[in-house]
């Protein structure tokens, strides 16, 4: 599936996990539980967990950490799809 039809399906996904003031290591292993069931997740960024460190850069690490693809940032929210 193409980059872009990833994104147009991720629009229409609501955000199952949230990421506050903990940081993404708290929800690495939950990410990564979603990911074996569904081919996509989306991840919502709430205003605590962007202090430190920018939506981009967070979003990054969790696809590193997750062994997931980053399809796309937007506002606060990212959506990831597992790897092939």
């Amino acid at each position: 599936m193409s980059k872009q039809k990833s994104k147009a399906e991720g629009t229409s996904l609501d955000a199952t996990i949230h990421v506050g003031k903990s940081g993404t290591e708290p929800i690495v292993e939950e990410l990564k539980n979603q990911l074996r069931i569904k081919k996509m997740v989306k991840v919502k960024f709430l205003k605590t967990a962007v202090i430190e460190m920018g939506r981009h850069e967070l979003s990054e690490k969790l696809a590193d950490l997750t062994d997931s693809e980053l399809i796309e940032v937007r506002g606060n929210t990212a959506v990831f799809r597992r790897k092939r």
